[in-house]
């Protein structure tokens, strides 16, 4: 439980409405320095402040879209939010060498989305529907007599 002074200390410091947001999206007021934003345009604090977060939350996104998933995180960022990097994309020198030119950027999972992959299949099917054959109307037929 997080005491009610850091609350009004985080009020103070974001404001009404980013408090307001930030109540609605996450559930916590937080305060912290940006440390970047990626091509989803989501932005990445970190609060370092000693005693000020929960140890290993000191560190969070803020999502752009109201509707949002944990795909809408690049990788670079997901491990810098995980602490698996210590120092953020855009300040991480061994990121920033071993990004190739050709990279392809980074795209969601759309996994429910009109964007979804969907395979083709090139075999005929093992079974047919049916085709009724319908004579023509006013045509006679031969008769035996």
């Amino acid at each position: 439980m997080v005491s009610i002074g850091r609350y009004i200390r985080n009020l103070r410091q974001v404001g009404w409405k980013e408090y307001y947001r930030q109540m609605w999206y996450i559930g916590d007021a937080k305060a912290g320095t940006l440390v970047g934003t990626d091509q989803f345009g989501n932005r990445y604090y970190e609060n370092t402040k000693y005693g000020e977060e929960v140890p290993g939350r000191h560190r969070w996104v803020d999502f752009a879209q109201h509707d949002y998933n944990a795909s809408q995180v690049p990788p670079e960022w997901h491990s810098w939010i995980n602490h698996i990097r210590k120092d953020a994309p855009p300040n991480d020198p061994i990121m920033q060498a071993s990004s190739p030119p050709w990279k392809t950027p980074y795209v969601e999972n759309l996994t429910g989305t009109r964007g979804r992959y969907m395979t083709y299949s090139t075999t005929a099917p093992k079974i047919g529907s049916w085709e009724p054959v319908v004579a023509q109307r006013g045509a006679k037929t031969p008769t035996s007599s």
